[in-house]
């Protein structure tokens, strides 16, 4: 596996086994489209917490000589020096695309590297929080490059599956969660997935430094709720 050198690295905690993706979802159909490795473009949207990321990164543990380039951080930077040749890659993941598109020379960059992907058999990979035609593309030509392949939009999980989210990512990591403390935890804070992951962190964290099980009155103490 090959990264650029911008100090990029992929989580290793981002691994398709560590991924919640109910039979349902479009996280499941999601996570089989890209472990199938058959198609040369899939664009994935949805909110923030849906799991974007997490999949680009999977992808990439899964594929040697892949690219994992996360767009946010590279507003200002030249696109062309960005794509600069990814397209020798055998797959290029590029995630938050909405965070550049609307940059006139993100968008001929983009169109450029599309072309060359295909001419070199490298499969690509995007990632936004906005549906592709909502994004404010002026380029009719790079619309329609990325509407030719696999289009996912995922929904944030339903109320029931964040139960058996907070239950599978715990187990990943080796904690016992009573249903009464999951149950506490998502009648008191946000639902989203980032803020439970986020809490997830901080009670794996406290509950290794105090070496605590993770108690109601622990969670109530921890989290100061």
């Amino acid at each position: 596996m090959s990264q650029l050198s911008l100090n990029i690295t992929l989580d290793q905690e981002a691994t398709f086994d560590n991924f919640y993706a109910p039979q349902t979802s479009t996280q499941h159909i999601a996570v089989s489209s890209l472990k199938e490795k058959t198609h040369k473009l899939i664009f994935l949207s949805g909110l923030s917490g849906t799991g974007l990321s997490h999949l680009l990164q999977a992808a990439c543990h899964c594929q040697t000589n892949a690219i994992y380039l996360p767009l946010t951080e590279m507003v200002n930077a030249s696109p062309d020096d960005i794509l600069d040749r990814l397209e020798y890659s055998k797959m290029v993941c590029l995630d938050d695309v909405h965070s550049v598109i609307s940059h006139s020379s993100w968008q001929h960059s983009l169109f450029n590297f599309y072309n060359r992907c295909l001419e070199n058999g490298a499969r690509m990979v995007f990632s936004s929080h906005i549906r592709i035609d909502s994004l404010g593309v002026v380029m009719p030509d790079l619309i329609s490059r990325f509407k030719s392949g696999l289009i996912l939009h995922l929904w944030d999980y339903r109320e029931g599956d964040l139960l058996y989210l907070l239950k599978h990512r715990a187990g990943r990591r080796g904690l016992n969660l009573p249903e009464e403390v999951i149950v506490f935890i998502l009648n008191r804070l946000t639902r989203s997935t980032r803020t439970l992951m986020e809490v997830l962190d901080v009670l794996d964290e406290a509950s290794m430094r105090t070496q605590r099980r993770i108690t109601l009155p622990f969670v109530k103490e921890t989290l100061e709720l």
